[in-house]
């Protein structure tokens, strides 16, 4: 894992993020493997799935905290993404263009479960020591993603999108339905838990 400042933000860059290229990933995902899934050639679709499917588990994990929720998103953002593969056009990156799928059905999911109410409790907040970035640098990638899973889901999911996925606060209040103070402060005590988490390992 690699972490990458840009003003004020911090994002996780993964080894993974960074040997995806977008030449990489159209060799891997080629217009031909494309069209025959819309197609709906099966053994294409197996083999896409095969492809897509452990990036994108790990992803539904990240979002939604337990295995057994986590295989219900990844079967149904499959469902959706071979529904709406004619939508992509084919220009930039398809693993990109799939990552909004599985982040937008776990984003439904959490939503249908009531699960993004976000919490207040300020008192929570102030208790907690200002999370360090070297301490959140000297953790292993998928340590430090086993620790988001076990935080609260409001919290996970605003610190999944805009740590991991890139998301500015605008579009996380635009997607989530909560201002952008809202989601600086989730994030701010996402940061301060995962502190607290690092701080017993």
């Amino acid at each position: 894992m690699g972490m990458q400042r840009f003003g004020d933000k911090m994002h996780l860059i993964s080894r993974e993020t960074q040997r995806n290229e977008p030449q990489a990933v159209e060799q891997k995902y080629g217009q031909n493997l494309i069209n025959a899934c819309r197609k709906g050639d099966r053994s294409s679709q197996k083999r896409l799935y095969d492809s897509l499917a452990p990036k994108m588990f790990a992803l539904c994990l990240r979002y939604m905290g337990r295995r057994d929720e986590a295989e219900d998103v990844l079967q149904d953002g499959f469902v959706t993404l071979f529904s709406k593969l004619d939508s992509f056009s084919g220009e930039g990156s398809f693993e990109g263009w799939a990552r909004k799928i599985f982040v937008n059905t776990a984003l439904m999911s959490l939503r249908k479960r009531d699960a993004l109410k976000m919490s207040d409790d300020l008192d929570t907040a102030r208790s907690l020591s200002t999370p360090s970035p070297s301490q959140l640098q000297n953790i292993g990638y998928k340590e430090l993603l086993g620790l988001v899973a076990d935080l609260p889901a409001g919290y996970r999911t605003v610190f999944n999108m805009f740590v991991v996925e890139g998301y500015t606060h605008k579009e996380i209040a635009q997607h989530l339905g909560i201002s952008e103070a809202t989601s600086r402060s989730q994030l701010q005590r996402a940061r301060m838990l995962l502190q607290e988490k690092i701080g017993r390992l």
